[in-house]
């Protein structure tokens, strides 16, 4: 079993009203990885994804270069980047505002 990762993202550009979230779970969803994400109130989209570190870096490709269809992304950045014994999460989610 490879070794399992967390890391936190922060991604900058067009991400939001583009349904970026609702790929970005869908992608996590393929690549079995679990965590979450959100809009920020500075545009940006936020979040935090787990699983075994070779999807990892798939998840961290996706998130850098291809997004959903319509989201154009500036960058992205990654922190906190560790090993985990398991995951904190059992699916990913969207954390959507309190109405």
């Amino acid at each position: 079993m490879s070794a399992l990762r967390s890391i936190d993202f922060k991604v900058f550009g067009r991400v939001q009203g583009v349904f970026f979230r609702k790929h970005t779970k869908e992608q996590a969803d393929k690549l079995k990885l679990v965590g979450w994400c959100k809009n920020e109130p500075d545009l940006t989209v936020t979040g935090v994804v787990q699983g075994a570190s070779s999807q990892i870096d798939t998840m961290m490709k996706w998130l850098e270069k291809t997004g959903s269809p319509q989201s154009r992304i500036e960058s992205c950045t990654f922190s906190n980047d560790r090993k985990v014994d398991k995951t904190e999460f059992s699916e990913f989610t969207i954390h959507r505002k309190k109405k």
